[in-house]
């Protein structure tokens, strides 16, 4: 059975990977030391000594956003590598990086996050730890599960959540079709940011029919397609189908072909959708 696609740099929503740092606090001690900087000698007479310390924190919060922005380059760069195509004979005149095989690639990415791990340590770190993991599970698989599911423990919300979306993905690669549905099952309980609500629930009703559980896929495929026929604009015009909702249609079709005729109409695409 082919294994499917664990998530990775390329499918994540970008801004989940970039540090937050600065933290709203320390934007703005920043924002005031640079104040203190630019108002010069009145403000100094003002407060005196005060504004020794703001302009020592601000030096300081501008040095610790060059670090932010160097970790987060690095970090970057590991994922591109992680993201990199496999091809056997690279193109000629491409400056893409590519990779003859996986397994390259996969120790490639894995040196490059355990380099940003080390350099950078807290929150850099634990993302690190997270593609590693999702790249070990190439050369060992085995390791890799074990890495994931550590990982669904982890303090850090964000790679909690992507560990334990990444494992139920594996699960469902490796025929553990009840393992994954009570991974996306917990998933599907705490709403986050990262990974939409179709995108568990879609993931959910795979794992199901997979399990040979077709009343169970069957329900929430036709959720989610109906969900998506009946959604609407502002102005109460006809939503263009997502690519979640159109496929959980063609998947409910072949399991439950009486179900899928339950559907309301598809809404007629607009001109601007052709």
């Amino acid at each position: 059975m082919a294994k499917k696609k664990t998530i990775t740099g390329a499918n994540l929503n970008t801004t989940s990977l970039q540090e937050r740092v600065p933290s709203a606090s320390d934007e703005r001690l920043d924002k005031f030391g640079k104040t203190v900087s630019d108002n010069g000698r009145t403000i100094l007479y003002v407060i005196g000594g005060l504004v020794v310390v703001a302009i020592i924190a601000g030096i300081f919060f501008s040095y610790q956003n060059r670090i932010a922005n160097t970790a987060q380059t690095a970090l970057g760069k590991a994922i591109e590598i992680s993201e990199a195509q496999v091809q056997t004979t690279p193109v000629a005149g491409t400056a893409s990086l590519t990779f003859p095989t996986e397994k390259e690639r996969s120790e490639k990415a894995i040196a490059a996050f355990e380099d940003v791990s080390t350099k950078f340590g807290g929150t850099y770190a634990e993302k690190a730890r997270y593609f590693i993991a999702t790249n070990r599970l190439v050369l060992d698989r085995e390791a890799g599960l074990k890495e994931l599911q550590d990982l669904t423990s982890s303090s850090n919300g964000e790679i909690k959540v992507l560990s334990k979306f990444a494992l139920a993905q594996a699960k469902t690669g490796d025929g553990k079709y009840d393992e994954a549905i009570t991974l996306y099952g917990d998933l599907a309980k705490q709403p986050n940011p990262l990974i939409t609500s179709d995108t568990i629930q879609f993931s959910l009703a795979d794992a199901y029919d997979r399990a040979g559980k077709k009343p169970e896929a069957a329900e929430i495929y036709f959720n989610l397609a109906k969900a998506g026929r009946e959604a609407k604009d502002p102005e109460g015009k006809p939503l263009r189908l997502s690519a979640t909702a159109t496929n959980a249609a063609k998947n409910l079709e072949k399991i439950d072909a009486a179900r899928f005729a339950q559907l309301p109409p598809a809404p007629t695409p607009s001109a601007s959708d052709l």
